[in-house]
């Protein structure tokens, strides 16, 4: 099954937007085959777009993780 998913978070300042997308990064440089993961900073908006040949289970747990590795930036800004 192939699914999609994108996830926007909006920040007050265009600033935390990129230190938020480069802190993410290094973790979208390695992953599973059949799995692109992209995030990118527009502005104030944070984009991330998860793409994957699979099971929804997957989607969601890299969705858990990318959503915990957001939080965890922006609690370090």
């Amino acid at each position: 099954m192939r699914l999609r998913a994108e996830v926007i978070c909006v920040y007050g300042d265009e600033r935390v937007s990129k230190a938020v997308a480069a802190a993410l990064g290094p973790d979208n440089l390695q992953v599973p085959e059949g799995l692109r993961l992209s995030t990118k900073a527009k502005a104030r908006r944070l984009v991330s777009v998860v793409e994957l040949e699979g099971r929804i289970e997957t989607l969601l747990a890299t969705l858990d993780d990318l959503l915990a590795c957001t939080i965890t930036a922006e609690s370090m800004i």
